[in-house]
């Protein structure tokens, strides 16, 4: 079990869209489930194409949506786009603390303030009070954002030679953590000055090091829940990566409590990935199937490829977790089909079915899809009923002669392939 890092726990949402719980350990709070997060791509203003987008990334699985509102039209929309979804809602502030205002005003459930962008304190505290005061007087929380494209002055130009300066030294990465952390303090200071805790961190850039080096250094520093990510990660063909690593690697070390994962590509993609990180590492309760699937080789004897993808989009809409694997062949095909609730291992175009690990049929490889997907849904009916337990497997499966139906050792025989001894054919043993 990865054990995570204690922090003081704020809410996010009202009873209408319902409150989604960040962090905790402290305080007698209990520790939430690290929560996913997404944005939107459109503009808040374009009020259907937002709600629908909102809606989407909900019925995707994102816990909290974000949106961005640069403009007073966002914030006018935002009155009528609050009472279309179900989800908490995230407004991203840029530049002007008026939109924060009128943010809150419109009913957002949080703010997402940028010290770069935003630093005068008269008008920090305009917005903290206004976030005290909101929500009946619950009041709201505030993520504080740093990125580390905004948190070299921008302004006065002096001081940008200097921080710039210290930046590209020799230690990249020592310079920019001190200049993100001091910002952080001297910008929290107003919060706690103004008697506001319910706050989350960000710390975000493009270099995955970085922000694994950003993240530790400030869990270390403050109790606050994190909200993790890399920006500017990319298209999802490589941004994939650069956000996997260092979030799987904060998230195993315990920090971490809500997380986005940044595609420039639809943002569903950003939630299903973020989803499956939780799951992989244990720290959400999955949802759906888990699909498992080889990656083919010399051995394969079907259409894997295609097989796998169909399975994918046929079991997508099944609510338990039940384990499937479809394997290519004989060889680690029984070990998989022993381990998944529902199974296949194929050869010779031909596909064996196990649930649990009992053999339940041998079909043709056009008929492995329906086959597969109705034992699936047999499956699912059981464990409903309670005739049925995920994960527990009910015999030991034997592995199967690779010369007899599923095999192909006699083909290769006849070909002068092999020699007839099929020593390399056989599974744990030899003629």
């Amino acid at each position: 079990m990865i054990q995570r890092r204690p922090t003081r726990q704020v809410a996010v949402g009202d009873d209408r869209v319902g409150v989604v719980q960040i962090g905790g350990g402290k305080n007698g709070t209990t520790p939430a489930p690290v929560s996913v997060q997404s944005m939107t791509a459109g503009y808040t203003h374009e009020i259907d194409t937002c709600v629908a987008e909102i809606n989407k990334l909900a019925a995707a699985g994102a816990d909290i949506v974000r949106v961005a509102v640069p403009g007073k039209n966002d914030t006018q929309a935002l009155k009528e786009v609050l009472p279309q979804v179900r989800v908490p809602i995230v407004a991203d502030v840029h530049f002007h603390f008026g939109r924060a205002l009128e943010a809150v005003e419109a009913g957002v459930h949080k703010i997402r303030l940028n010290p770069g962008n935003i630093s005068d304190r008269k008008q920090v505290e305009e917005v903290i009070a206004a976030c005290k005061q909101a929500n009946g007087g619950a009041g709201i929380p505030i993520r504080v954002g740093v990125n580390e494209g905004s948190i070299v002055e921008r302004k006065d130009k002096q001081k940008r030679l200097k921080e710039l300066g210290g930046v590209f030294s020799d230690n990249k990465h020592g310079h920019f953590l001190a200049i993100m952390i001091t910002k952080l303090e001297e910008y929290l200071d107003i919060f706690y000055d103004n008697d506001f805790y319910d706050i989350t961190i960000s710390a975000k850039s493009p270099d995955p090091s970085l922000v694994i080096a950003a993240y530790t250094e400030i869990s270390k520093r403050f109790d606050h829940p994190l909200h993790l990510g890399v920006t500017h990660a990319g298209p999802k063909e490589t941004g994939t990566i650069r956000s996997v690593v260092p979030l799987g690697h904060l998230l195993a070390s315990g920090v971490g409590d809500t997380i986005r994962i940044s595609y420039a590509n639809d943002p569903v993609y950003e939630v299903e990935d973020g989803l499956e990180l939780l799951y992989c590492l244990g720290l959400r309760k999955r949802v759906g199937v888990d699909l498992i699937g080889c990656p083919t080789c010399g051995r394969i004897q079907v259409d894997l490829f295609t097989l796998i993808q169909d399975v994918r989009e046929k079991l997508k809409d099944l609510v338990l977790p039940i384990k499937v694997a479809v394997m290519g062949c004989i060889v680690n095909g029984p070990g998989e089909a022993e381990g998944a609730d529902v199974a296949i291992f194929a050869g010779n175009q031909r596909g064996i079915i196990y649930v649990q690990g009992q053999k339940v049929a041998n079909v043709p490889e056009a008929e492995i899809l329906d086959r597969l997907m109705a034992e699936c849904l047999a499956f699912e009916k059981k464990v409903r009923a309670g005739e049925a337990k995920l994960g527990e497997k009910v015999v030991e499966i034997a592995p199967p002669d690779p010369i007899g139906e599923l095999g192909s050792g006699f083909d290769k025989i006849a070909a002068g392939q092999v020699g007839s001894s099929v020593t390399d054919l056989t599974i744990g043993k030899s003629e």
